[in-house]
């Protein structure tokens, strides 16, 4: 499951229950992978990363990890500063 809007990694904590947010839901729907940020990130920036992750994925099969993580190395080798696509996180 992709969920490339802004914070989709964020969540309410409530005691003793843990952290509430959509990534616990889609947990429970059975989604086995996530990518979701974690602030803020350009619409430009973030449309970047994710045609370049669904290239790798989808037209080269590289496996899920190796395709998010070429994704976010071709923005860095972009010149793009952390900010912009180090607050997309994958969770296996």
């Amino acid at each position: 499951m992709v969920l490339s809007a802004c914070e989709t990694g964020l969540g309410d904590i409530v005691a003793n229950e843990g952290v509430y947010g959509l990534q616990r839901a889609f947990r429970i729907a059975g989604a086995r992978h996530l990518i979701l940020s974690l602030w803020k990130i350009p619409d430009r920036q973030t449309s970047q990363l994710m045609e370049v992750f669904y290239k790798k994925w989808l037209e080269e099969k590289k496996p899920l990890r190796a395709a998010f993580l070429a994704a976010q190395r071709h923005l860095r080798e972009e010149g793009w500063p952390p900010y912009y696509w180090a607050g997309f996180v994958l969770l296996e």
